[in-house]
């Protein structure tokens, strides 16, 4: 799962021999049914969607036309060109195992735009996850075959321009490969993937963050007793528990703290290692999504068969994508708590209020505070879940529908606003080490709060916080990456 946090870059992606022969016998399979007994193939010898009841165009070139030209309606900001990207590898994975019938040539093409710049424009909305992901599919096959507009190394132009600019010519195709590269759930799970492994980075930042906090306050590190986590009954926990305890490795506690913390310290094992089993359940599907085929219909040579069912129904990533929601925000409610801890006095270990140095002459991370609270507020009004918010459409073809699409790219936004809180934590962090006599005393600790300080100066003078904030995101994932246990 780890190539889609490539797949935003030039990627090299090269068809097998073994995926290569998938392929053609596959799509040999399907010309052999369409050109021998007359069986009925949805959307080669059909209609799309309800309209399966009437014939199709005389061509396989004009059904191309018709499928892709009906699902060009998306609306809204363009997708980022990272979904974008990823949503065109997975396609290509899926394609590559054979039983779409695609033409090797198309799944060829996919890997040949990979290794370049270019990425589709997709439009944000349109695809209910119900039929795959039709609508914001078609808008990327379009780009493709040089119509729309398309993005060049973060550069938007028309498609066409785009596809000079890097060397790639026009995609054709005909209706078999049209359909096959549009009936599948792959911007979901392009979204939902990118989702969960910036959310997986994004424990083990919290898990140090919050060992950081500790420290520097001088808390009494005996809610991290093994035995006290490992009653509790969820593995999770009790691993969590064991990674806070190396971060606090060599930690001195303070006489003047309390014998209990506040729950944003003292209960985070639990707090973090039930988002962690979350985030390792919805990784899981995801990364099963993956694995798997997503379009209608399916072909199988040695069975003679063509098969009409639901494969491209994303209820499964819907559910991920929900769950990966729900986890990321309440480690963002615990992040706002923590920066709320140390804006206090009466908390924060005998520091200033707002960690100013002259409170009044300066107000240091005051606006940072009320970015955080705007941050943590906009992600759980955005937690609503998707997954069964069904609403039939297409003449009640699709008249249940699991909104997967809307549902991943929820869970992405969740993760990116995480990650600016957790950057707004660490420069909190920062400016509490640099205003106390109580530095570090847990070399690991010590070791984050010199990679942060390196990069983000003490706050002696009011100043702009905002890029601040997003170095200290970037620092906090590239360290938590190279020392994490």
């Amino acid at each position: 799962m780890k190539l889609l946090d490539l797949a935003g870059h030039p990627l090299d992606v090269v068809l097998s021999d073994d995926a290569i022969a998938r392929i053609t016998r596959g799509r040999h399979f399907v010309e052999d049914v369409l050109g021998g007994d007359g069986r009925p193939v949805y959307g080669a010898t059909t209609g799309f969607g309800p309209l399966v009841i009437f014939e199709g165009r005389d061509s396989a070139t004009e059904q191309c036309d018709n499928v892709l030209q009906h699902l060009t309606v998306g609306q809204g900001a363009d997708l980022p060109v990272p979904i974008a990207r990823a949503s065109v590898l997975v396609r290509a994975l899926s394609l590559a195992q054979g039983l779409s019938g695609a033409s090797v040539s198309t799944v060829d093409a996919l890997c040949r735009m990979l290794s370049t710049g270019f990425a589709p424009a997709i439009p944000t909305w349109g695809s209910v996850g119900a039929s795959g992901d039709l609508v914001p599919l078609a808008h990327a096959v379009q780009s493709l075959r040089g119509v729309g507009h398309a993005f060049v190394d973060g550069e938007r132009m028309p498609a066409a321009d785009a596809l000079a600019a890097v060397g790639l010519t026009p995609l054709e195709l005909d209706g078999r490969d049209a359909l096959a590269l549009v009936n599948g759930t792959s911007v979901t799970t392009a979204a939902a993937g990118l989702a969960a492994l910036s959310a997986q980075r994004s424990v083990k930042v919290a898990i140090a963050l919050t060992a950081a906090l500790a420290d520097l306050l001088g808390a009494v590190p005996a809610f991290l007793a093994p035995s006290l986590l490992k009653a509790f009954g969820h593995p999770e926990v009790a691993t969590t528990g064991e990674d806070l305890a190396w971060w606090l490795n060599e930690t001195t506690p303070s006489q003047d703290r309390p014998l209990q913390e506040p729950y944003s310290i003292r209960c985070a094992p639990q707090l973090l290692g039930a988002a962690r089993s979350a985030i390792g359940w919805s990784t899981q599907t995801v990364s099963q999504d993956l694995r798997g085929v997503s379009d209608n219909p399916l072909f199988f040579p040695d069975e003679d068969l063509v098969a009409h069912g639901g494969n491209f129904f994303g209820q499964p990533s819907a559910f991920a994508s929900d769950l990966l929601s729900s986890a990321v925000t309440q480690i963002g409610n615990l992040a706002e708590r923590q920066i709320d801890m140390l804006v206090d006095p009466g908390r924060n270990g005998g520091r200033p209020p707002m960690l100013a140095a002259e409170p009044g002459r300066h107000h240091a991370i005051q606006g940072l505070q009320v970015l955080s609270t705007s941050l943590v507020v906009a992600m759980r009004r955005a937690c609503t879940p998707a997954a069964m918010q069904s609403v039939p459409t297409n003449l009640h073809n699709q008249d249940v529908v699991p909104f997967g699409t809307q549902a991943a790219l929820t869970a992405y936004e969740q993760a990116q606003k995480l990650r600016l809180l957790h950057g707004a934590l660490g420069v909190a962090v920062r400016q509490a080490a640099h205003l106390d006599d109580r530095a570090s005393t847990a070399s690991r600790c010590t070791g984050l709060v010199a990679a942060l300080s390196e990069e983000i100066d003490p706050i002696t003078r009011d100043r702009p916080l905002d890029e601040d904030i997003r170095v200290a995101a970037d620092v906090l994932d590239r360290h938590t990456q190279e020392v994490s246990p």
